[in-house]
């Protein structure tokens, strides 16, 4: 269970909190709008409704004792700008603040954030190479160079062991698990067969992926 402050109850700011809740942390949620606050009540630990760019209440708020503060404020660039230096000022150990454009992202790297979310340029990518291709079922972006696709079985490789495909040889790609009927089987060898109803995830290079699976 961590400790953690959350800056901004706009939509991702209050889904974000409810996600929190459901894993067990304690929240410290903040917002200048009562109405936000009152409707996050039964999701937080505490909250308060306050300016996060003035200095003076954010240090009553005791920053260097959360373990993540996370700056969702997504309307005013100028305030979520100095809401996160100010946290990194204050003692912040892991400040988080979200950015709507590239440009927005790199002023907050270099004003105190430790990490940055682009929610809706990750949903852009996920979603254009979902659904733009018959051979992705799910993506999982790790760095600029790799991920991990969740894809079908192909015909042809349907009664082979995952051994004799042997495509971490040949294209330097890790299966990592298989999954059917909607069950995810993690205990795989290379003495596993795969059948045509299976999906498989797997790991590598984003460009040896899809010139393995011809996407």
């Amino acid at each position: 269970m961590k400790s953690i402050l959350l800056i901004g109850l706009n939509r991702l700011g209050s889904l974000l909190a409810m996600q929190l809740h459901a894993q067990g942390h304690q929240i410290m949620a903040v917002d200048r709008n009562e109405e936000r606050i009152n409707s996050i009540m039964p999701f937080v630990t505490d909250a308060q409704i306050g300016d996060s760019t003035n200095e003076a209440f954010l240090r009553s708020l005791g920053i260097n004792n959360y373990d993540v503060c996370i700056v969702t404020i997504g309307s005013d660039f100028q305030s979520s700008l100095e809401t996160t230096s100010l946290l990194k000022e204050l003692g912040g150990k892991l400040v988080i603040a979200r950015a709507e454009r590239d440009v927005q992202e790199k002023f907050l790297l270099r004003n105190g954030a430790d990490e940055v979310l682009n929610p809706e340029k990750h949903i852009a990518e996920w979603a254009a190479i979902r659904y733009a291709s018959n051979h992705v079922l799910d993506y999982i972006k790790l760095d600029e160079n790799h991920a991990i696709y969740e894809v079908p079985v192909p015909a042809e490789w349907a009664g082979k062991s995952i051994g004799k495909i042997d495509i971490r040889k040949k294209y330097g790609i890790n299966i990592m698990a298989l999954k059917s009927n909607g069950k995810m089987d993690l205990s795989i060898t290379h003495e596993t067969v795969l059948d045509n109803g299976m999906t498989m995830m797997v790991l590598g290079e984003k460009k040896a992926i899809q010139k393995c699976f011809h996407m």
